[in-house]
Order: C-alpha cells, then sequence, then structure tokens
C-alpha cells in the first residue's frame, strides 16, 4: 500500500514538474518578437523530425534524476568532477550545462564560465587561472570554455603566437594527467553544429532584442572564419585526444536531442551508485504561548500589483 501511495506520489510530482517546464517554454515563446517568430518557423523547418516535447521533457526529468543520484554520490564519496564543454558558438553549450545543473545543489555542482585573462594573468603560467576553480573533493565543476580557450578562439582571433598554441599543445596532455592522477574526473565534449545551422541561429540572436546580449563581436567574427575554426578543432582533436581524457563529439543540429544525448552519456562515464540517505522527518513546531507576532511597517512591503 505504502509502495502504491509512493508511486502514485512520484506520477503526481513528475505532472507537476512537467507542467511548470510547459509553462516556462510557452512564457519564453511569447516573449519573443514577431521577426523571431518568422524565423522560428524557418528553423523548424530545417529541423522536421525533433523529438516530441512531452518525450523530451520526461526524459529530460528522468535524467535529472540520476544527476542528483550522481551529485550524493559525489558528495558522499568525496569524489571530484570536471566537464569541459566546448564547441563553436551557439553550439548549444550553455543550454546542455543550464540543464545539468538546474536540479543540482549549487554548493555541489558549480559552472565555471571565465572572462578574457586580465594583464596579470596574461603573464602567469598559462592554467594558472583555471587551477583555483578546479573541485576539492565532494564537488563538480562544468566548465563553459576551459584552457581549450587557446587552441581555438585565441589561436584564431591571434591572441596567442604561434609559440604558445605550440607549448599548449606540448603542455595540455601532462596538465590533464595530472588531473587525473590527483584523483579527478576528466570528461571533454565538444558540439558539433553545421555551417548553415549557426548561420540560423546567429540569425535568430540578432533579431531578438532578448537575445542579442549573447552576441559579442568576437562571435560574429567566428562566421567569417569558419574555417579557420575548423582547421583549429581538427588540430585541437589530433594532439589533445588523449586515453586518459579523451573527446566526446555531441552532435548539436538538434538541441533538444543533443542535450538528451549528452547528459546520458555523462552519467554513463561515472560509476556512480546509490549512497545511503538519513531519513528527513520535519520537527514539530514549538509554540511559545507568551510570543506575539509583531506589527511591521506596511512600507516593508513589496506592492501587491498582480
Amino acid at each position: 500500500m505504502d509502495e502504491a501511495k509512493r508511486e502514485a506520489g512520484g506520477m503526481e510530482w513528475l505532472e507537476a514538474e512537467l507542467a511548470d517546464t510547459f509553462d516556462e517554454d510557452i512564457e519564453l515563446e511569447l516573449s519573443e518578437p514577431a521577426l523571431t517568430l518568422e524565423l522560428r518557423k524557418i528553423y523548424k523547418k530545417a529541423h522536421p523530425q525533433t523529438i516530441d516535447r512531452q518525450v523530451y521533457y520526461r526524459e529530460l526529468i528522468r535524467l535529472q534524476s540520476e544527476l542528483i543520484k550522481l551529485q550524493d554520490w559525489v558528495s558522499h564519496h568525496k569524489k571530484k568532477v570536471v566537464v569541459v564543454f566546448e564547441g563553436r558558438d551557439s553550439a548549444g553549450k550553455g543550454g546542455v550545462i543550464k540543464r545539468i545543473s538546474q536540479r543540482l545543489n549549487p554548493r555541489i555542482c558549480r559552472v565555471v564560465a571565465l572572462p578574457a585573462p586580465t594583464d596579470r594573468e596574461k603573464t602567469q603560467w598559462y592554467f594558472q587561472r583555471y587551477v583555483p576553480h578546479l573541485p576539492a573533493g565532494g564537488e563538480i565543476v562544468l566548465f563553459d570554455r576551459s584552457w581549450y580557450n587557446r587552441a581555438g578562439v585565441e589561436r584564431v582571433m591571434g591572441f596567442a603566437s604561434a609559440d604558445q598554441v605550440e607549448e599548449f599543445f606540448r603542455d595540455v596532455p601532462e596538465f590533464e594527467r595530472m588531473l587525473v592522477r590527483s584523483g579527478i574526473i576528466l570528461v571533454k565534449y565538444w558540439f558539433s553544429i553545421t555551417d548553415q545551422e549557426q548561420q540560423m541561429r546567429f540569425m535568430m540572436r540578432i533579431h531578438d532584442p532578448m537575445k542579442q546580449w549573447k552576441l559579442s563581436p568576437m562571435d560574429l567574427q567566428s562566421r567569417v572564419r569558419w574555417e579557420h575554426y575548423t582547421k583549429a578543432k581538427e588540430e585541437m582533436f589530433a594532439r589533445t585526444n588523449i586515453p586518459e581524457a579523451q573527446w566526446y563529439i555531441v552532435e548539436g543540429n538538434d538541441k533538444k536531442r543533443a542535450r538528451l544525448n549528452c547528459i546520458d552519456h555523462l552519467l554513463g562515464q561515472i560509476p556512480y551508485e546509490p549512497v545511503p540517505h538519513e531519513e528527513v522527518e520535519l520537527p514539530d513546531r514549538v509554540f511559545n504561548p507568551d510570543y506575539e507576532r509583531a506589527t511591521l511597517p506596511p512600507e516593508l512591503y513589496v506592492p501587491q500589483k498582480y
């Protein structure tokens, strides 16, 4: 009987989560200007077989429940996990990072997205500014771009010399082997999209005031230098795909499938298991007969406009 109640409660929770997620999705769609909605129609024609929305959300919530189990395992056993997300601009890295971290404890799982290096950092050992962000025991760190900036944007845009790039390629395999030897579980993802897909995603951002902030001058230059980025990526794979930390390519043209495939794959790379949990019980409220709740002045309250 108790098991049936638990299953019924679980289904109610799932339905509530689906409804809440649908509401968020609809809100985002309604907020987009008419021109972007027209672009969305064109975009959808380019993806006629995208996964059914309800199937997508059910699978996403199932995978996110597994991520919570992974989080508990990492915390319980004081494991250290680093996941590197790389790829072209607009390839979908941010979307999957958001879905991974969405329901996790921010004290355990944190996202690192470093800005351009300062003048001081430019004089340091290249990997130095990334080291303070590496996990301690019981932590998961998601790098939204990483030390591989040197193999990509810094190289293509001329921010690093040929000698600096060559030094990076010599150092990064040993750097990552050191991380793995220290007990870090290191997983590296490259999000791959086609030339036409990036063009469409950039156009949608340009014509949507709520998304224009996502486009930097560097992003626009990446369109001009598409082939340069392709050559840089190919050499990066050839020189940094090591047994201790290999690359995994996520096909990203279909955002929803890319998110599900990446999360499912990540869960398969880490040997997490269920961990013991203490039963949580809500303690009884203590009532003090002499306590009287103070009346606060009305100016302290947020006006109820809605």
